[in-house]
């Protein structure tokens, strides 16, 4: 059968920039080679860094940030596109190579209705007139379990969550129906729950029209239900190359068997939860036009120990985050920190009161100037809290540095110039700089791989330890609140539906969305996606 994508020995550089030093080539993707069918997705996994962006990309001819495809052959459907040209490129990408970015916020226009930005590629092609492009895109909106679909896109992106936004994506991507798709972690910001119905549509379309796919992804138990073959990649090159059953349960290479088998461990919980340094009580927020998303929320915070916040995207967990931090401040109830009245606006707040409550966003690569130092980072919030200039600045940086377990080597590096996992630990240090009591960590592991975000986790977790800090968790990933949680609070639909300790909340009885929440826990077990489909049509034809 012929090969819809073929690689062949790709090579692909980049410029870097060391600090001091004269610019520099590097090899960022060493000599991949493979091939896909139609109808087939190949899943490409590994750490931050190791070339798996880029090399989807390299798909649609294209190179990120300044890398240039140096060598090799892209054939799509026996054709090399590598030396097609501008005009003749132009043709393929949006028609027959179509890409699905892991950040959705920063894909789309925010000026823009979402309708019109998923049809534009299709129409522009002259692949469907507007009209039947617009038919197409109402289909996929049902498909993909967005809310109220017919007048889903009229919405604007700010107006919509981050797991609908990501969703409105892979709407974009399968308007024109291609011929392959590389979809760039299309699921790191869902909940479990969200992220099984996408992967049930993504399996389908691709099953129903025989689209190739490229899937990019960090978890191998979500690539282990959507791909038939996985290549594991480090540094630019391939580790190993085969079936997802062989991936799975004969991984051959130590790299990949340290993939399979990264655990966390299950932490226990702190005996006493009763006092609290943060306490929320009868919360509800809303937005400008009136419409609510918290209703009446009230959990707290001992010091020194971890609330994790799970939910579905849209529940209210990153609003509750919000409220906290006083971007949005409360319609009703009030929140109080260390037994005082907590200013209910950002704008109105002591230095003092934003000095005790930090937060770490889900992306760093979004939160950082990429224009600063690693050095002007973190140095911010010493210069502002602290009045911290010059040598004794540069000293608390080195020190936070340490602290975060990177050393002084990065003190003068570019954000561009990180790995994932190390512009996350930069994100820690700049939040512990302020010497914090409270941090508000916004999906801060998502985006990284197992083993990074076990390194951070144990990070977050000795930090804690040291320094006695309090965490609001906000996750999707069950496992990671076993693994950190003294105590849970499940959300949904801005309402507070189970909180306690963890071994009560993550202990039957179950009510229905807790119950449907752990059942979706993705599992590395080949066939897991859809025995957990066909449960839930049995129950659903059961009821």
């Amino acid at each position: 059968m012929l090969e819809l994508l073929s690689v062949r020995d790709l090579k692909i550089e980049a410029t870097s920039y060391p600090p001091g030093e004269p610019p520099k080539r590097v090899t960022i993707v060493d000599g991949v080679s493979f091939d896909l069918q139609r109808g087939k997705v190949l899943g490409l996994i590994g750490e931050s860094g190791a070339g798996k962006s880029t090399i989807g990309l390299s798909a649609l001819a294209y190179g990120r940030g300044g890398a240039e495809i140096t060598g090799g052959q892209v054939l799509l459907d026996g054709t090399d596109i590598l030396p097609l040209g501008k005009s003749g490129i132009r043709r393929i990408r949006g028609a027959r190579v179509c890409y699905v970015a892991q950040s959705a916020a920063a894909a789309f226009n925010p000026a823009h209705r979402l309708g019109d930005q998923v049809v534009e590629a299709t129409v522009k092609h002259g692949l469907m007139t507007k009209e039947e492009a617009r038919k197409r895109a109402l289909y996929l909106f049902r498909v993909l379990g967005l809310p109220n679909p017919e007048t889903f896109g009229e919405r604007y992106p700010h107006q919509v969550s981050g797991g609908q936004l990501q969703r409105a994506m892979t709407a974009m991507a399968l308007c024109s129906n291609p011929e392959l798709i590389v979809f760039d972690e299309p699921t790191t910001a869902l909940d479990v729950t969200t992220q099984i119905d996408v992967l049930a549509a993504i399996k389908h379309a691709i099953e129903e029209t025989q689209t190739a796919a490229l899937y990019i992804t960090h978890d191998l138990a979500v690539v282990a239900q959507i791909s038939d073959d996985i290549m594991v990649l480090r540094h630019g090159k391939t580790v190993e190359y085969g079936s997802v059953q062989q991936i799975i349960e004969e991984p051959r290479q130590d790299y990949t068997r340290a993939l399979v088998n990264v655990r966390q461990e299950v932490r226990a919980e702190a005996p006493d939860q009763s006092s609290a340094l943060l306490k929320v009580e009868n919360i509800s927020a809303q937005y400008s036009n009136g419409f609510r998303v918290l209703h009446d929320v009230s959990l707290h915070v001992p010091k020194g120990q971890t609330l994790a916040v799970v939910g579905e995207s849209g529940s209210g967990k990153s609003t509750l985050a919000r409220v906290i931090t006083g971007l949005l401040p409360p319609s009703d109830g009030r929140i109080s920190f260390d037994g005082k009245p907590l200013t209910p606006a950002l704008k109105d707040r002591s230095r003092q009161e934003l000095r005790r409550i930090q937060l770490i966003y889900q992306m760093a690569d979004t939160a950082m100037n990429p224009r600063q130092t690693v050095r002007d980072i973190i140095g911010r919030p010493l210069t502002f809290y602290d009045g911290l200039h010059g040598a004794a600045k540069t000293t608390r940086v080195k020190e936070l540095l340490d602290q975060i377990e990177m050393g002084n080597g990065f003190i003068d590096r570019y954000p561009a110039e990180l790995s994932g996992g190390q512009k996350q630990r930069v994100a820690i240090a700049r939040a512990l700089a302020a010497k914090p009591e409270l941090i508000l960590c916004d999906e801060p592991t998502s985006a990284l791989d197992p083993l990074v975000a076990e390194g951070i986790l144990k990070l977050l977790l000795k930090l804690q330890e040291e320094a006695h800090l309090s965490y609001v968790f906000i996750t999707h990933d069950i496992a990671i609140v076993r693994a950190i949680a003294d105590s849970v609070a499940v959300m949904h639909r801005g309402k507070l539906v189970r909180f306690g300790p963890k071994s009560q909340a993550l202990s039957p009885p179950f009510d229905d969305y807790t119950d449907l929440l752990l059942k979706s826990v993705p599992e590395m077990e080949i066939g897991w996606l859809e025995r957990v489909l066909a449960t839930r049509k049995m129950e659903s034809a059961g009821n």
